[in-house]
């Protein structure tokens, strides 16, 4: 039985807990896993920090956008592939 997870949303406070250096670990870990899927952002990069949370230079994405993208990634991983 598959466990329904719900996306991150901008508002998250465990956002607030994420540092730069963190941050650019996921980037890198985006841009790894993304590469397979042809998902490529290579200007990609952390940006200042408002109002307590790290802010991602991603067009005009927030950093919960990064985690959700993470998440499907993984999740796209772990499935077994579709026979066509």
């Amino acid at each position: 039985m598959t466990r329904r997870r719900y996306p991150m949303k901008p508002s998250d406070p465990r956002l607030r807990s994420f540092t730069h250096d963190h941050v650019r670990s996921l980037l890198a870990e985006l841009h790894e896993r993304g590469a397979k899927f042809g998902l490529v952002w290579p200007s990609t990069t952390t940006d200042q920090t408002l109002d307590g949370q790290v802010l991602v230079c991603f067009n005009t994405a927030p950093l919960s956008t990064l985690v959700n993208l993470l998440t499907l990634l993984l999740d796209a991983d772990r499935e077994p592939p579709c026979d066509s």
